[in-house]
């Protein structure tokens, strides 16, 4: 089994900063997936109610035989039930199948639904109650994230959004870290051949004898994210665990944030779906 170290969330709960992401994994793919990440010594397991795949990562956890409490499990609220978050996470828990999960997240903020805050709250008392350890957001700028620290009582645990190189997002990254709230990345490799195929990015692969995608891992760990890549082919499941045995240097890290590239996803402050 692969070191992955851990990283410790604001309110104490231990959370591995590599894991293994399910987004566009058919459900019927899912749980055969998540085994195989199971296997190969991921411990992180990151789902959404919008993926439409928690049943298949639930039964790929209880059938592991890797008990319970040594899995860390995020599922997240989807947009159109900000108003019955407290439904949506029992329907998330029974389809999962599981007493609780590790991290409940708000998927997207919909600031042109504004009922965010709302959402956070009932996801309180969740974690209030035990079946969630801890409750964070995913695609929050900072003005979403100032708004719900002034109205809600618990700070987010994490704040997921799109990062890769290209698209580092130093600011939000920054305030983040200002208010003890850990960053997660999505699309870590940029959803693409583009970017692991930049001649600027195979060169430091080179360097350091790994392949670009395991190079541009290592640089998420080095900026101290917390990163889950999704594939569903076994070597290359394998692989993205492979990278706490090199360093990269500074000028190496400076250069894969340069490198070209931008939002690839939907803008937070104007997504409406």
């Amino acid at each position: 089994m692969s070191d992955v170290p851990h990283l410790t969330l604001n309110n104490g709960v231990q959370i591995p900063q590599l894991g293994f992401g399910v987004w566009q994994v058919p459900p019927d793919q899912a749980a055969e997936s998540v085994r195989l990440a199971l296997d190969a010594g991921y411990r992180h397991i990151d789902t959404a109610a919008a993926y439409g795949n928690e049943e298949g990562v639930g039964q790929a956890i209880r059938d592991s035989g890797v008990a319970r409490e040594d899995v860390f499990v995020t599922t997240k609220l989807w947009n159109a039930d900000h108003g019955r978050a407290g439904e949506a996470f029992d329907v998330s828990l029974r389809k999962l199948g599981l007493d609780y999960v590790d991290l409940y997240l708000i998927h997207w903020p919909r600031p042109d639904q504004d009922r965010y805050v709302e959402a956070y709250r009932a996801m309180e008392k969740k974690l209030s109650e035990g079946r969630a350890r801890a409750i964070g957001v995913s695609n929050f700028h900072q003005p979403h994230l100032e708004k719900l620290l002034e109205n809600t009582d618990v700070v987010p645990a994490v704040n997921q959004i799109e990062l890769h190189p290209g698209f580092p997002q130093e600011e939000l990254r920054a305030f983040n870290a200002q208010h003890g709230i850990l960053t997660e990345a999505w699309s870590p490799l940029g959803q693409g051949k583009g970017l692991l195929e930049d001649p600027q990015l195979t060169k430091i692969a080179g360097e350091v004898g790994r392949t670009p995608a395991q190079t541009v891992l290592r640089w998420h760990i080095q900026l101290g994210n917390i990163v889950f890549p999704k594939s569903v082919t076994p070597s290359r499941i394998r692989e993205n665990l492979e990278v706490f045995d090199f360093e990269l240097t500074d000028d190496q890290m400076a250069a894969i944030s340069a490198l070209p590239g931008g939002r690839i996803g939907a803008n937070p402050e104007t997504a409406t779906f």
